[in-house]
């Protein structure tokens, strides 16, 4: 990785010299950062051709599209001679072979917000540039069907801009009038016209389907339009957007420290999953390294909620296809390993444990015993699952060659995680770009082939037996030692003294109310979670809140490839996929 701050070694990284000549004119500055990603400013008029060039024709080429939003740029203070924008829309790309990330940012004046459409280079930019739209009103000009995408398509304004309320206090009272009411409603009806689709074809008329917002092949509130010709899946609309509750923008008002607690409810079933990367973020801001003792704790905690992940997954995802019984199983074992996770935070599905510089506090007393019964008795609870599910000879004709995709398609769509590894890549962040410690760990990164709902299955199944041993790992070798870093910045500070002296007291509340200064400039914090990579990136302007958080999830992604793998199926298939795929809406949404 390129260290912190260090424009010598930006200026020598190989894709930065080959982006030099062949695109001199188009770079406005080079970017130093904290988490050491190559960041471009290119001119907006030559961005697509840099992207071109970058996907198809660089000797190191970027295949994935990682992700792709904006930043409202118009009070920041402290820009650090950045070119002058109003705006700034960046991608970021990831060259999966070598796990190097590239960060491009175009600056735009609110005069004129708009840059070409890269959906014809990456598919995936099709939902990530209808994001910008909603969340800033930037446009992007070819894009198939720009429209709100989180929002509802009758919303005023653009929520991520600095001039939208961030309370709902700071907004009229809430009142939905008989002529509103009867906007809102022809609003939700679907006209296939807008999305470029036919009613008829020349030898049947096709019929269109909802799937949903409530429905409980949807694993929870989102709506599927489905075009059909008899049972026969032509094209699949999702309809996402109802459980946002502006995640980003609550991050812009919220200290560094009380916005932990927001990042559990994100992914909800991951639980300390989501605090991971984002305060590995900030201590990247901050310059904070975290003890061995607390690097483990972290680790063990990530794969007990990898496994809970996983198990919710496993019950629904059998139920979806026929199978009534597993679930209740999975889920008895869910309480066991939520019980473990209670005894330790203090809390089940949203622990917000993890700490800037650690973790909240050590390891209870007898926490070893709970954690060695669970990973003694969970081997042989798999092998019955196996016969139960996966053996089961209706589960594989349900799942087997449904929704089937290639190593290529995964990484042109941004599936990372189960999804990539079930098409027989073996990638998987911990071992090819460890963090927190992982590179002490011995596991495997199981792998299947043809990238079915089954195969992706088989990945996830095995994944809870690596997990296993993750953590049989962390207990027989748990490191002794201080649990925060010993640093200004780590958060809260220690309480011994607090009721000792006025200075320490004081200095403590005022961490934990108005939280650390963060020192200025940007970060990305990325790990491997329950449903591929997940990130924070985050920007601060030197002040006790973030200016931006950017908040990149797997379900996003995974949502978005649901069309493309369903077509040509039949509508049973379609709850297949919807399981296999395992995301959650907040996720989505966020």
């Amino acid at each position: 990785m390129l260290k912190s701050g260090d424009q010598t070694s930006l200026s020598e990284s190989p894709v930065l010299e080959s982006l030099r000549g062949a695109f001199g004119e188009a770079i406005l500055k080079i970017q130093s950062t904290c988490d050491g990603i190559p960041t471009v400013w290119i001119r907006p008029g030559q961005i697509k051709a840099v992207l071109k060039y970058l996907k198809h024709e660089a000797p190191q080429r970027f295949a994935m599209l990682y992700d792709l939003s904006a930043i409202d740029e118009r009070t920041r203070q402290n820009r650090n001679d950045q070119p002058e924008s109003d705006f700034t829309v960046f991608y970021q790309l990831l060259q999966v072979e070598s796990v190097q990330h590239l960060r491009l940012k175009v600056p735009l004046e609110q005069s004129n917000l708009l840059l070409p459409s890269i959906t014809d280079l990456w598919p995936a930019a099709d939902w990530y540039e209808r994001e910008v739209w909603d969340m800033f009103g930037i446009r992007f000009d070819g894009h198939p069907n720009l429209r709100r995408i989180l929002m509802p398509p009758t919303w005023k304004g653009h929520p991520l801009r600095k001039d939208h309320p961030a309370r709902a206090t700071e907004m009229g009272p809430f009142s939905m009038p008989t002529d509103r009411h009867i906007e809102e409603e022809e609003a939700l009806q679907f006209k296939p016209e807008e999305w470029g689709m036919e009613r008829e074809s020349d030898e049947s008329e096709f019929m269109f389907l909802n799937i949903g917002p409530q429905h409980p092949g949807t694993h929870g509130v989102i709506r599927f339009v489905l075009q059909l010709d008899g049972e026969e899946i032509v094209d699949v609309v999702p309809d996402i957007g109802y459980h946002h509750r502006g995640a980003e923008k609550m991050g812009e008002r919220q200290s560094w420290h009380t916005f932990i607690p927001y990042t559990d409810r994100i992914d909800y079933l991951s639980g300390v999953l989501n605090n991971l990367p984002y305060v590995m973020a900030v201590e990247k801001l901050a310059g904070i390294q975290v003890p061995q003792r607390a690097q483990v704790i972290r680790v063990m905690l990530c794969e007990l909620f990898r496994i809970s992940n996983h198990l919710v997954w496993y019950g629904t995802y059998a139920q979806d296809v026929g199978q009534l019984s597993p679930v209740f199983y999975m889920f008895t074992d869910r309480e066991k390993l939520l019980g473990i996770i209670e005894a330790i935070c203090g809390a089940r599905m949203h622990p917000n444990w993890l700490r800037i510089g650690g973790v909240a506090a050590d390891l209870p007393k007898g926490w070893d015993s709970l954690v060695r019964e669970f990973v003694d008795y969970m081997p042989a609870k798999l092998r019955e699952y196996d016969a139960m599910v996966m053996d089961n000879y209706l589960l594989k004709a349900r799942t087997r060659d449904i929704g089937a995709y290639t190593t290529e398609e995964a990484i042109e769509w941004g599936i990372t995680g189960p999804g990539l590894r079930a098409t027989g890549m073996g990638w998987d962040l911990r071992k090819e770009k460890p963090y927190s410690g992982y590179e002490q760990f011995e596991f495997e990164v199981p792998i299947a082939h043809k990238g079915d709902c089954y195969d992706r299955a088989v990945v996830r199944v095995a994944e809870m037996r690596e997990s296993l041993k993750i953590i049989r790992q962390c207990l027989d070798y748990m490191p002794t030692g201080p649990i925060k870093a010993d640093h200004p910045l780590t958060t809260p500070q220690p309480k011994e003294r607090t009721m000792q002296d006025i200075e320490t007291l004081i200095t403590h509340f005022l961490g934990v109310s108005w939280g650390p200064v963060i020192p200025e400039g940007e970060a990305m914090g990325c790990i491997e979670g329950s449903k591929g990579l997940n990130s924070y990136y985050v920007i601060s302007e030197k002040s006790t809140i973030p200016y931006r958080v950017r908040i990149r999830t797997p379900s996003f992604t995974a949502m978005q490839f649901i069309p493309p793998i369903s077509r040509g199926h039949m509508i049973p298939d379609l709850l297949a996929i919807i399981g296999a795929t395992d995301f959650v809406l907040a996720d989505v949404d966020r």
